[in-house]
Formats: structure tokens, C-alpha cells, sequence
């Protein structure tokens, strides 16, 4: 039996891709950036925590997903945070999302980072 919400990877031969599910858009968010994190094999300093708040908008939702997840990718590479809570607040095409993490201490897995895509099926990629 699936869980309400996850996601797993799936074999891609030259870049990743992950299947994200949830019963809602915002929980969507979470489990993709969860994800995400997950596959990059980030690991959260377990010292101090660090808040950063985003906003964004964009036309659609599925805009706004890729806007979300290229935000973390760009905060963990310029300013080497990671981030394992989320709060969303949606309001028409504009997203505020609270974040709390961390800093980077490791990643496990080497970085394959090209730009995040969807699937029409409505699978996450992360290529």
C-alpha cells in the first residue's frame, strides 16, 4: 500500500527522474524538495538552524513547483544551505514558503544538475 504522500526515484539511464505523490499541491512541494534532497544525498549540519523565506509566482502551479525546487538548488550552491522544513502559504499564483534547515555538510551523491522538468504524467524530474 502506497503512503498518502512520498516519493521515490526511478531508473533513468543518463539523468535522474523522481515520482512525487500527495494529496495536495503544497504537499507536492514538500515531498519534491524532500526528495530532491534525498537523491543529491544532502545532509544538514546538526548545529545551528537558519530560517530563509521565498517568494514567488508564476502562472501556474507547475511553474511554480520548478520555481520552488530551482531555489533550493541555488541556496545550496551559493550559500550552502539545505532546508527540512517547509511552510507554504498559497494565495492565487503567489507562493511564500518559510524555510528552516541548515548548513550543507555533505552530499553523498555526486551532482548531476541540469534543469528541473516535469512530466506530463505529473512525475517530478530532477535531471
Amino acid at each position: 500500500m502506497n503512503p498518502e504522500a512520498g516519493f521515490f526515484e526511478r531508473e533513468h539511464t543518463a539523468d535522474w527522474e523522481l515520482e512525487v505523490w500527495a494529496p495536495d499541491f503544497l504537499g507536492l512541494l514538500d515531498q519534491a524538495a524532500r526528495g530532491m534532497y534525498a537523491l543529491s544525498g544532502i545532509r544538514l549540519d546538526a548545529g545551528s538552524r537558519q530560517s530563509h523565506v521565498l517568494h514567488l509566482s508564476a502562472y501556474d502551479r507547475e511553474s511554480l513547483l520548478v520555481k520552488f525546487l530551482s531555489e533550493l538548488l541555488v541556496l545550496g550552491e551559493q550559500e550552502r544551505l539545505g532546508f527540512d522544513l517547509f511552510t507554504f502559504l498559497l494565495e492565487g499564483s503567489s507562493l511564500r514558503v518559510i524555510l528552516e534547515g541548515a548548513a550543507i555538510c555533505s552530499q553523498d551523491r555526486k551532482s548531476r544538475r541540469s534543469p528541473i522538468t516535469t512530466c506530463p504524467s505529473g512525475r517530478q524530474k530532477k535531471g
